[in-house]
């Protein structure tokens, strides 16, 4: 969960008309989360968030009492679904050998075991004019605004507890009362380029009259965008390399490494190198329901977390490789990357381009066989099957 998630949520302005809550206000929400240990520091979603929302136990400071029902609308988009695990059910986990040991899944595996390193090259003024069009198409920027509470203080054993007991209604400061601060070593920290090129993207956006209605909103803005830009033009950039024959995944990692789970996420499993298959999402489930039923599929491998492949924004772990007998003539393989929505736009950008590393990583792997594992996106089994 980011800092900005409730900026667009609707609220009433100073002067009584409808207004986004903005920046500020939603940054302000998401550290209450954060005290109150919904959320951890990172802004991950805890299980109690998740019981408050089930409970209808969740209740938010007097400030955003009223937007109460549209925060939570947001969260229950963020948490899914509340699970109670039982740690009696979990258990673990065996390798099947006729699977493992095959010659079937041997094929497969030395087509995708292979480890690679990567190197990134990219168009400094092409990212530089997509900041410029990101600032520029940004959303819009409030007016500063302040607002007093007064709140009484408790220590005990637990630590100190707060309570509010009053508040101010919000006060709109003028642009001349408000202090600039030094836009261009801010974001220079916040984004390590260089002062000439945050210059030149602030100018060009068009945007700085935002900056003096609001520094601190439009200096997250902009440091957001212009890294979200920054990750995907290195993705773009990015070439991998097979680091040698001997650099690989050992086929016996999956018995020496131990695989565990919980029985209610998991089902058995007959093609498959493990007896059953761990999933974490419906979407999961019926794929392998469907690389089960299917008599095309040989074999297949839920991917354990320790099958990685290095990108530039932390490690990327594909989701299944699978063997496929085209009409009992041709063997096929891939590897495939389920989720429920494939769209982009539907993905979190950080996510998004992870996957794309991966696409890269096996396209570089499959210079190196013939037949290749073709890497494949995919929400159901029929879309790879349609590949062949």
């Amino acid at each position: 969960m980011e800092t900005h998630q409730f900026a667009g949520i609707s609220s009433t302005g100073a002067n009584g008309q409808p207004a986004p809550l903005g920046f500020e206000q939603s940054k302000s929400l998401w550290e209450h989360l954060k005290t109150a240990g919904l959320v951890d520091s990172k802004g991950k979603v805890q299980d109690a968030l998740r019981t408050a929302l089930k409970n209808g136990t969740l209740t938010l400071p007097e400030p955003f009492a009223a937007q109460l029902p549209q925060v939570k609308e947001i969260l229950r988009k963020l948490c899914g679904r509340l699970e109670i695990k039982n740690a009696d059910e979990r258990k673990q986990v065996k390798t099947r050998q006729a699977v493992l040991q095959g010659s079937d899944f041997k094929a497969l595996w030395d087509r995708i075991k292979h480890k690679t390193t990567y190197r990134v090259q990219f168009d400094n003024e092409a990212l530089l004019t997509t900041c410029i069009k990101s600032l520029a198409d940004g959303p819009p920027i409030a007016k500063t605004r302040l607002q007093w509470r007064k709140a009484d203080l408790s220590i005990g054993r637990s630590g100190v507890d707060t309570k509010e007991t009053a508040s101010s209604a919000p006060v709109t400061l003028d642009e001349g009362d408000i202090e600039i601060p030094d836009i261009l070593t801010d974001l220079q920290d916040k984004t390590s380029l260089t002062r000439r090129s945050i210059h030149r993207i602030l100018v060009d956006s068009g945007r700085l009259d935002d900056f003096k209605r609001n520094p601190q909103q439009f200096i997250e803005l902009a440091a957001e965008i212009i890294n979200r830009s920054k990750r995907m033009a290195v993705v773009d950039g990015i070439k991998y390399q097979r680091i040698g024959a001997e650099e690989y995944y050992a086929q016996q990692l999956f018995e020496t490494e131990e695989l565990s789970g919980y029985i209610k996420s998991m089902i058995d499993a007959n093609k498959s190198v493990h007896e059953q298959v761990i999933y974490q999402k419906d979407t999961e489930r019926t794929f392998a329901e469907q690389l089960e039923k299917n008599e095309a599929i040989r074999v297949y491998a839920k991917l354990p977390g320790w099958f990685k492949v290095p990108t530039p924004l932390g490690t990327y772990n594909p989701d299944w490789a699978v063997l496929v007998d085209k009409d009992g003539t041709e063997r096929l393989y891939f590897v495939v990357e389920t989720k429920s929505s494939l769209f982009t736009d539907d993905l979190r950008d950080k996510e998004s381009a992870k996957i794309k590393c991966g696409e890269a990583h096996f396209a570089e792997l499959a210079t190196h066989n013939t037949p290749a594992a073709r890497f494949v996106k995919a929400t159901k089994l029929d879309e790879v099957l349609a590949r062949c």
